[in-house]
């Protein structure tokens, strides 16, 4: 097959659609399919190390459900999506997040090949694109042969606005590349229990329930240290809440890249993300449990779809740091179970590896690809 995958966002910058898109491009390769990436980059120069990449349109930055978009704005795209479309000749055109603006929008409009769309947003109050759109949205949602939803929270969302069938595939993850020996940061290594956090400064992302959560876990587990890998515009205003607050053995490492991630997976006791809500499903968290780790996080439905309580890890009420630290504090006091609960993800790692999941995809496409050609022929024959 000669498969497109069309992001909507910056490949230039790493994120979880392009965290989607380019292991599946890498699977795809390995299975014998030829396979085109393609998307707005802000930097050619620093993009994805991986053959068939496809630039169009350059992004700009919009505010959008607690993050920023990077996405392609210009109305030029049609003569380049066109273009390409004419030239490459695809079987299948697989476009990540498809109704935002403006990149898929095109592709959907001018593609004649069998045409999937993954959506990968979960957010509580809805969407405000496809609320104040969906009428004119609804023309290029009809354009999709074929429709995946990468957890219930997304395609909770989406049905709102669009109903029809969702094939749930989740995100997977590089079992190999986490679940190997690598050697923790020796820096960490000095007996101190480790708690992780990692992920982008953002209001959703729950940092600050976490710090409030802290100091309430230090004076139950002096010997705690908390590792904070990332960055963002609001890393100044943490960092001052730390020193105000005399905060001890809290530390900002900044942006970590993803040859360093398996590192502080296998530095840390705990993967902890206290997540305020819109978050789908957590590539991250799968992360940390193909690493052995065991898990703390916001009982949110975009991580229940990931992780079990109990099994993986403890969930524990959104925005409760009280809630927070009694669950860090009780698996930081107990190795057995955290063991026992890395060991288990470790298993549930391996169900969503990369593997499986590109294959669970091919099968889909597959599926699409026989009924286009039967509803083809069937029209043929009438006519």
């Amino acid at each position: 097959m000669k498969i497109a995958l069309v992001s909507p966002y910056d490949l230039s910058v790493p994120g979880g659609v392009n965290s989607h898109i380019l292991p599946l491009a890498h699977q795809f390769r390995c299975a014998g399919h030829e396979v085109r990436v393609i998307g707005p980059a802000s930097d050619v120069n620093s993009l994805p190390a991986a053959p068939g990449v496809i630039v169009i349109g350059r992004p700009f930055p919009v505010p959008a459900s607690g993050s920023v978009a990077r996405i392609a704005l210009s109305l030029r795209l049609a003569g380049q999506v066109k273009a390409v479309l004419q030239a490459e000749r695809f079987d299948v055109v697989h476009v990540h997040e498809p109704l935002m603006p403006l990149l898929p929008i095109q592709f959907l409009r001018f593609s004649e090949a069998v045409n999937v769309g993954t959506f990968h947003a979960a957010r509580e109050g809805g969407n405000r694109l496809y609320s104040y759109s969906r009428r004119l949205l609804r023309r290029w949602y009809r354009k999709l042969d074929g429709k995946i939803a990468v957890s219930p929270a997304a395609a909770a969302l989406v049905s709102r606005y669009f109903h029809g069938y969702y094939n749930i595939i989740p995100n997977g993850v590089d079992v190999p590349q986490f679940s190997r020996g690598v050697d923790p940061l020796p820096q960490f290594m000095d007996g101190k229990r480790n708690i992780l956090f990692l992920g982008r400064f953002e209001k959703r992302k729950g940092l600050s329930y976490l710090l409030r959560a802290f100091p309430a876990v230090k004076r139950e587990m002096p010997e705690t240290r908390l590792i904070i890998a990332g960055d963002g515009r609001s890393r100044p205003r943490y960092e001052r809440y730390v020193r105000q607050a005399h905060l001890e053995d809290v530390v900002f490492t900044g942006y970590v890249s993803s040859e360093d991630l398996p590192r502080y997976q296998h530095t840390a006791d705990i993967y902890c993300s206290p997540a305020t809500g819109n978050e789908s499903a957590g590539i991250v968290l799968l992360e940390a449990m193909a690493a052995g780790r065991a898990i703390v996080a916001s009982n949110i439905e975009g991580y229940a779809s990931v992780v079990t309580h109990g099994v993986e890890g403890l969930l524990v009420l959104p925005k409760d740091a009280e809630a927070l630290s009694h669950a860090l504090v009780h698996l930081l006091a107990d190795d057995a179970l955290r063991a026992r609960m890395g060991e288990l993800g470790g298993v549930r790692a391996e169900q969503l590896s990369w593997e499986r999941i590109s294959q669970r995809i091919l099968s889909y496409y597959e599926r699409l690809m026989y009924e286009k050609r039967l509803a083809r022929e069937v029209t043929e024959t009438r006519l």
